[in-house]
C-alpha cells in the first residue's frame, strides 16, 4: 500500500487519542475511523480484518486500528447485543453519536501523513473537556452495560484533572445497574476493566463510583457490603470497613505498581462482611472466613492465578504479619512454610507490601513506620541460609532432613527475635 492509497481514504483520528491530545495527557493508542469505504476496499489495500461483530482492520505496516464508520442498534441484552451497519453511507457524525461520552466523541481529520489540528466536535466534547465533565452523548448510553464500568474507569484515570460525572449520566448509570443488564457482562470483561483501573493512580475512585450508582452491589456484593460495617476504633479510627479498604488500596498504589498487590488490598478484609452484627465491631476469624469470598470473586471474574494466590495469603495471614513481634520463632517458621517463602520469595515481598498497606490504610497511620515487615524480612533471610547439604554430610536421611532443616530455621529465627530491636506492648 502506497501513501497515495492511504491518502485516498477519508480517515479520522477518533476517541481517546483526540481526548488525550487536547487534555495534554499521554496518548497510548491511535484509533482511526474510515468514512465512505467498504470492507473490500480495505482488504484490497492490504489491511487485515480483525473485528468479528463489526469491521475493524489493522494497518499493514503500523498495525494501528482502522474501523469503518458504523451505527449500532440494540437487539437483545448485553454489550454484544447490537446490530451493526458499517455501510459506506454512514457518516462520521453518525459514528460519533454511538460513542459513550462527549469527550470520546471528537475526531481530527488526517490529511496525507499529517494530522489536522481541526477538531470535529458535533456533541460539544471540547466544552465538557474544559469543564471537566463526563457526560453521555445520547440516550443510547443505557443500551451498553459496559459503559458503567468504562465511565467509572475514566473517572479514576482523570481524577487528578478534577473530572466529575454529570448528574444525568450518573442517573443513567444507576438505571443500568438496576436493570439487570450488568449480569450480561462476562466475568473476563469485568476483570479487564477492573485490572485496567488498578493500574491507575486512583483506582479507589473506580470502586467509589460503582458503589454510588449501585453497580458494585451487583458486581462484587461482598466488597460493597463492607461500607457501614464498623471496626474497633482503637485500631481503626476511620471505623468503616469500606473506607478502610479504600484507604488500604490507596496505600498499595503508593507502595507497588503491581495489580496483584492492589487486588490483594481489596480482598484482605472481605471476611468482615460475614461477621454477625451482634459481634461488631469485633471480627474474630474474619481472615479464614474471607477465603471463600476471595475464591468466589476470583472464579466469577476469572482473576489470574497469581493474583488469587497472593490475595488468599494476604486475607488469611495479614494479622500474623501485624502481630509478628508477638509470635514465637516456631510460629514464624510455620508462617513462612504456609506462605511458601522458600520457593516464592518475590511473592513474600508482595505479601509484606500488602500488609504494610493494610497497616497504613488507617486514619493517622498513613506515614507511620511498619517495623514488622523489616523484622520478617530479617527472620526470613536468616532462615534462608539453611540448606540440606550440611545435614546430608552428617548422614541424616529422608524425612529427618526436613525436620533438621526446620529445627535450625527455628533456632536462627529465634536469634533474630532476641537480637531484633522491636517495639513492646
Amino acid at each position: 500500500m502506497t501513501n497515495n492509497d492511504l491518502a485516498a481514504l477519508n480517515r479520522y483520528l477518533v476517541g481517546g487519542a483526540v481526548r488525550d491530545k487536547l487534555l495534554g495527557h499521554k496518548v497510548y493508542d491511535h484509533d482511526f475511523v474510515v468514512v465512505g469505504a467498504t470492507i473490500e476496499q480495505m482488504l484490497a489495500l492490504g489491511f487485515t480484518q480483525v473485528g468479528k461483530d463489526f469491521p475493524v482492520f489493522l494497518h499493514p505496516k503500523t498495525k494501528e486500528e482502522y474501523a469503518l464508520a458504523r451505527t449500532e442498534r440494540k437487539q437483545g441484552q448485553g454489550y454484544t447485543g447490537f446490530i451493526c451497519d458499517a455501510s459506506s453511507a454512514v457518516t462520521l457524525e453518525e459514528d460519533l453519536l454511538r460513542r459513550d461520552l462527549t469527550i470520546n466523541a471528537m475526531a481530527m481529520p488526517v490529511n496525507g501523513s499529517a494530522e489536522s489540528t481541526h477538531i470535529i466536535d458535533p456533541y460539544n466534547g471540547q466544552v465538557d473537556l474544559k469543564n471537566r465533565i463526563l457526560r453521555h452523548v445520547s440516550s443510547a448510553f443505557v443500551e451498553d452495560p459496559l459503559r458503567v464500568l468504562r465511565v467509572a474507569r475514566f473517572t479514576a484515570r482523570y481524577h487528578n484533572y478534577g473530572f466529575t460525572i454529570a448528574s444525568e449520566t450518573l442517573q443513567l448509570m444507576s438505571e443500568i445497574s438496576n436493570s439487570g443488564e450488568l449480569a450480561t457482562l462476562s466475568g473476563e470483561r469485568v476483570w479487564q476493566e477492573m485490572q485496567r483501573c488498578l493500574t491507575e493512580n486512583n483506582p479507589e475512585v473506580f470502586f467509589q463510583v460503582l458503589r454510588q450508582c449501585g453497580a458494585l452491589a451487583k458486581i462484587w456484593p461482598e466488597l460493597n457490603s463492607l461500607w457501614g460495617i464498623p471496626n474497633p476504633e482503637k485500631w481503626h479510627p476511620e471505623i468503616c470497613s469500606g473506607i478502610h479498604t479504600m484507604m488500604v488500596l490507596q496505600q498499595a498504589v503508593k507502595l507497588s505498581p503491581k495489580t496483584s498487590v492492589r487486588f490483594a488490598a481489596l480482598c484482605h478484609d472481605l471476611g468482615k462482611s460475614l461477621t454477625l452484627a451482634e459481634n461488631w465491631p469485633s471480627h474474630r476469624g474474619h481472615e479464614k472466613s474471607g477465603l471463600a469470598l476471595v475464591d468466589r470473586i476470583c472464579e466469577q471474574l476469572k482473576v489470574p492465578k497469581d493474583h488469587k494466590i497472593l490475595a488468599r495469603k494476604v486475607c488469611e495471614f495479614h494479622l500474623h504479619c501485624h502481630k509478628a513481634f508477638e509470635l514465637t520463632a516456631n510460629t514464624l517458621v510455620k508462617l513462612f512454610n504456609s506462605l511458601d517463602v522458600w520457593r516464592k520469595p518475590e511473592e513474600f515481598a508482595d505479601f509484606l507490601t500488602a500488609c504494610t498497606a493494610d497497616f497504613r490504610g488507617r486514619l493517622h497511620n498513613e506515614s507511620k513506620p511498619y517495623p514488622q515487615a523489616d523484622y520478617l524480612r530479617s527472620a526470613f533471610q536468616a532462615a534462608l541460609t539453611v540448606t540440606a547439604t550440611a545435614f546430608i554430610k552428617q548422614g541424616i536421611q529422608g524425612a529427618d532432613i526436613k525436620e533438621a532443616i526446620n529445627r535450625e530455621r527455628i533456632e536462627l529465627v529465634q536469634a533474630v527475635k532476641v537480637g531484633h530491636d522491636h517495639p513492646t506492648g
